[in-house]
Formats: C-alpha cells, structure tokens, sequence
C-alpha cells in the first residue's frame, strides 16, 4: 500500500470526514467512530435512522479492550479462529460516539482481517465505522460498480484500491446471552 494513501485518509478521519472503502466483507462507508459529527454523517448519507446501529472496525484484539467493558473468553477463542470475517455484539461499550452505540447499549465490531483496513485503523489509531456502501433499504453493492453515485458523491473520499474485487459476503453476527451461549444474528 501506498503510504500516501493512509495519510490522506488519516487527515479525512480526523477532520470528522467521511470514506468510502473495500473491507474484508464488502465495500464500507465509514468515519472515526468515537465522533459523533462524523457518525451522523453517516446516518445521512445512507438516509438511515440513528436507531439503527453500526459495525464498528478495530485493528486487533487489543485495540478491541479498549472499546468494550468485557469481552467474553469465548469471544476471544472464535475470534482466534478467524474463519470467516465475525462481527460480535458486545454489552457495556466504552469510548465509542453515543450515536453508534445501540439503544440497549451495545455495539456490534470486528478485527478486520483485510490487510488494507487493519493499516488504516493501526495508523489512525481509532476504531473505524463500517457500513454497507448503499443507501438504506437497497441491496448492498456486490462490487465498486454498483455502489449508487448518491453515496460516492456524499462521501469526503473515496479509496482507489480494489474496485475490481467482486464481494457477496458480509460477516457473520453474533451476540453472546446472559448464559455465555452463542447466538448467530446472520451467518
């Protein structure tokens, strides 16, 4: 990777902007997740209502700590796994904007696998948004391609990597109950 290309995206981060970028799932619009301006961009570009909460971004396990009050030691064994990208719910957030976290105060994030984003978020130093390039209500694009003009348009900057790359995946959703058991919101 370019090294320019992170510190323009650093500058965009932090100045409370808005990206569009390929993630390990699907092509992301996302913002420094512990601004809550930069949120509610967000929740306008995709026309989405702020009830709705997001997927967050992080770089590592350790990153991860900073941001959640307790993470599960099962968590920590599926995570280790990392056989398909894995978004985990987790109770009690800490340091996050308000307005990405949920109304039952809980907040869907994941250790990015893809070696582009992991960068990114390890330069920025801050856990990332990550939401599906579409706006709300409308499939979520397979490709660079069929990301609508409306969202690249709304965006402070779009990345130029992997626009050829076709995604159908995004990853996969779980929240631990009250018992410690697994339950799969998307698989």
């Amino acid at each position: 990777m370019k090294k320019y290309i992170y510190t323009d995206l650093i500058d965009v981060l932090s100045c409370k902007g808005t990206i569009l970028y390929p993630t390990d799932t699907v092509w992301g619009i996302g913002c420094n997740a512990t601004d809550t301006e930069a949120v509610s961009k967000i929740f306008n570009i995709k026309q989405r209502n702020e009830s709705k909460s997001l997927v967050i971004l992080v770089d590592g396990l350790e990153m991860l700590k900073h941001y959640v009050e307790e993470i599960p030691e099962k968590a920590i064994k599926i995570l280790k796994n990392k056989i398909k990208p894995t978004t985990i719910i987790y109770n009690n957030p800490l340091g996050l904007a308000k307005n990405v976290v949920a109304s039952d105060n809980t907040i869907a994030i994941r250790i990015v696998q893809d070696e582009f984003c992991q960068e990114l978020i390890r330069q920025f130093g801050k856990p990332i948004v990550s939401t599906s390039a579409n706006v709300s209500g409308k499939s979520t694009p397979k490709s660079f391609k069929e990301i609508d003009a409306s969202i690249l348009n709304a965006v402070d900057y779009v990345v130029n990597l992997h626009q050829g790359i076709i995604t159908n995946t995004p990853s996969r959703i779980i929240k631990f109950d009250e018992d410690g058991l697994v339950k799969v919101i998307r698989d």
